[in-house]
């Protein structure tokens, strides 16, 4: 075969094959078209059917949603309509009861116009009785209207006099009453204001041993440690057969603490001859003094007592070791102070003052056995010498009555002393001045005329006196125990103060036979 018809075929198969590759790819194509075109429709219904159900389920929700909603108005409605109607019933109950309080109140004032009628009419005919009476009574008695109140005004007037004079003496004793009420309550709250703590101090103090073995060697060899302390000390050393104690005596407070404290130091440090006890008498000493002023500082911070000069200090701290009846003397000046401050606060007084007054009363007392003359007077030197105020020493010179009170606060410093002394348990006294002393009151008091018995009961706080009624009339007992008491403040010393309690009882005695 020529290569031309060979390459001929071959075109005319190439043709033949495009041909046929066009026909059969026209054939896929509508094939796909017809495909696609049914997937279309199919989609399309999908989504008709689609669209159709969540419209169904949305108009279901739609009136579910309605119909909660309508519920829920339709239950509000309802809630509002009862409360409107219970609002309606309150306001209708509350018209009624209205109406009948209207109704009561008109008929009250009805009554009201009816009694006061009543009531007119029956004032005319008083005024009526009394003009009649009146008329009636002057022409019994013989006197007019007006001599008869000019009568009637004089017995009343003699009347009224008598009622006014006892009248005005109730008013007097009702104030004096009430004064020395208010004295009380304001003593009574400076005492429980004022709480001070108090130790009570003999002559003697009693220094324990360890062992009985320790009196020899206090005594030494032929006494000759004893007599060193007794010399060095001015104190006595009383070694009796009390087991394990030695009793140091003296009067004056200062010797014996020195004393007591260089004993005890011996006995610890166990080295007992005159050199180690004239050295620890020395440090005793010392100790005892910085003690003092320590006490002294003590007493000016607890009292707020400034300015005071260092000297006196020194003597404030010596009362530590000093006592009146059993009573610490510079606890009881503390204590004086206090009081004395919360009384003049009471009263409107300058209570720096009154503290200071009350703090330094008995300051003679720290050197009283060292010094001529009473407690008072060495006071008040010493005040005067260290440039305390003219008041403060009136104060103390005033104190006991020494001399007459010009001062309020020397007033509130004997009334805060005779407190703190007197009141019960702050002072000790002995059984036998104790009975001397009642038996002095009741033998003073059976001394006046007309006392029958008297009984000092109250542990001599109160002398009861019975009296004769045949002798000593109503109006006498007054006078009698004014009396009685002004003889008791002249001749007696007590504490505090004594109640005069006059009885007087008449009685009658008959049998029926």
């Amino acid at each position: 075969m020529s290569p031309v018809i060979a390459i001929i075929l071959i075109v005319v198969a190439l043709a033949i094959g495009v041909a046929v590759g066009m026909l059969l790819r026209k054939r896929n194509a509508e094939k796909a078209i017809g495909s696609a075109e049914e997937e279309a429709v199919r989609i399309v219904n999908d989504a008709v059917k689609d669209a159709e159900s969540k419209k169904r389920e949305t108009l279901l929700e739609a009136k579910e949603e309605i119909h909660k909603e309508r519920t829920e108005l339709e239950r509000e409605v309802k809630s509002r309509r009862a409360e409107l109607q219970r609002q309606e019933d309150r306001l209708q109950q509350k018209e009624n009861t209205l109406d009948r309080k209207t109704d009561a109140v008109e008929r009250k004032s009805d009554d009201l116009s009816k009694k006061q009628e009543q009531l007119e009419k029956e004032r005319e005919e008083v005024a009526s009785l009394k003009k009649s009476e009146l008329e009636i009574l002057e022409r019994i008695s013989g006197y007019t209207a007006e001599d008869a109140k000019a009568y009637l005004i004089n017995t009343v007037e003699s009347e009224v006099t008598h009622e006014m004079a006892m009248t005005v003496k109730e008013i007097e004793n009702r104030y004096k009453d009430e004064a020395d009420q208010k004295a009380r309550e304001y003593i009574s709250l400076a005492i429980q204001r004022c709480a001070a703590d108090h130790v009570a101090e003999a002559t003697v103090s009693v220094v324990p041993l360890p062992n009985d073995e320790m009196k020899g060697r206090i005594i030494g060899r032929e006494g000759r440690n004893i007599r060193a302390i007794e010399t060095l000390t001015g104190v006595d050393l009383i070694i009796d057969d009390t087991p394990e104690a030695i009793t140091l005596s003296s009067f004056d407070p200062v010797r014996r603490e020195i004393a007591r404290i260089a004993l005890e130091k011996l006995i610890l440090d166990g080295r007992i001859h005159p050199a180690r006890i004239e050295e620890m008498i020395e440090k005793a000493k010392k100790e005892v003094n910085a003690t003092i002023k320590a006490e002294g500082e003590r007493a000016t911070f607890e009292t707020g007592i400034h300015g005071l000069h260092p000297e006196i200090v020194k003597l404030l701290g010596r009362m530590r070791y000093r006592t009146s009846y059993g009573q610490n003397v510079l606890n009881h000046s503390i204590e004086v102070s206090h009081i004395a401050g919360l009384l003049a606060s009471e009263l409107g007084v300058d209570v720096a003052t009154a503290k200071r007054a009350g703090l330094l009363h008995d300051i003679g007392k720290s050197i009283d056995h060292e010094v001529e003359g009473s407690h008072v007077t060495i006071g008040v030197d010493i005040a005067r010498k260290y440039k305390e105020s003219e008041e403060v020493i009136h104060a103390i010179h005033a104190h006991h009555g020494d001399v007459e009170a010009r001062t309020i606060v020397a007033c509130l410093v004997q009334a805060a002393d005779t407190i703190s002394a007197a009141r019960p348990g702050a002072r000790r006294e002995n059984v036998e001045n104790y009975i001397k002393r009642l038996e002095k009151l009741e033998e003073l008091t059976n001394s006046f005329h007309g006392v029958d018995s008297c009984y000092a009961i109250q542990a001599g706080r109160e002398i009861r006196i019975m009296v004769n009624p045949e002798k000593i009339s109503e109006d006498e007992m007054t006078l009698l125990a004014r009396d009685i008491a002004k003889k008791i403040e002249s001749e007696l010393e007590y504490p505090g103060q004594i109640k005069v309690n006059l009885i007087r009882e008449t009685k009658a005695v008959e049998y029926a036979k």
